[in-house]
């Protein structure tokens, strides 16, 4: 930390002289930390991929998911820290809930966006709180079409096309730009977000992961939903091949 910082990180409530708020930094840190979270808004729906790290071999298979499910027809994918992302998750059912009892319909994503941005953007305001460590992508599928958004720790949020977050969010980025992501439906999607998440997988500093993926979107009749075993063995085996695939000809070159 240089010197213009001394002093002004130990409250989230507190500029910098340059205009910093150090806890909202140390905050993205802790989501840089996390395995890589992708989504990818096609022609007919969305897709969300996850690196879920495995830390231990004695953890059970499949626990302490990174995607979730908000509404019928929203989904999220979370990294950083898991525990401050079940309260934001928490927090979203409850807007979606209280959306559909008092209009007697399904939340917009743009408003749900909005409501949840305001909670984790109030987390920067006050020096007895501390900011959310999370980043999180939401996905729909609308009347009006697929949707996706980001919000990241300071309370600010996007609409995308596509969007990475985590650790290889950079090279993740690199590879969904090379996609013609609004001409390729769903199925051709899922398995080019397997393929992203193996690719930026870094083997030498965390060994073991989990893939997860879903979508929503006309192929699920608009509900937000794991992807099916046999979709999903069918993607895993498509990205161990690419990943292969780059191995050899890195090799080559060699």
């Amino acid at each position: 930390m240089s010197s213009i910082g001394t002093g002004y990180d130990l409250s989230a409530s507190q500029f910098s002289p340059d205009g910093r708020v150090f806890q909202v930094e140390y905050a993205q840190k802790a989501v840089e930390n996390s395995g890589t979270a992708i989504g990818i808004r096609g022609k007919d729906g969305v897709v969300f991929g996850v690196e879920k790290l495995v830390t231990s071999k004695l953890y059970e298979v499949g626990a302490n998911k990174r995607i979730f499910n908000i509404d019928r027809h929203i989904g999220m994918a979370v990294a950083g820290l898991l525990a401050d992302a079940r309260q934001i998750v928490e927090n979203a059912r409850d807007e979606a809930s209280n959306h559909r009892l008092n209009y007697n319909s399904p939340i917009p994503l743009k408003h749900l966006t909005e409501r949840v941005s305001l909670l984790v953007h109030a987390y920067t305001l006050y020096s007895f709180v501390r900011p959310f460590g999370v980043s999180c992508i939401l996905g729909s599928y609308e009347a009006d079409g697929p949707q996706m958004y980001m919000i990241d720790p300071s309370g600010v949020s996007y609409g995308y096309n596509g969007c990475a977050i985590g650790k290889a969010k950079q090279a993740a980025k690199t590879e969904i730009e090379k996609l013609k992501m609004k001409d390729m439906t769903c199925a051709e999607l899922v398995k080019e977000v397997a393929k992203i998440i193996y690719i930026v997988h870094d083997e030498v500093k965390d060994k073991n992961f989990e893939l997860e993926l879903s979508w929503v979107g006309d192929m699920t009749g608009g509900r937000h939903e794991l992807v099916p075993p046999n979709v999903f063995a069918e993607a895993e085996k498509h990205a161990k091949e690419a990943l292969e695939e780059s191995d050899d000809s890195d090799d080559d070159e060699l």
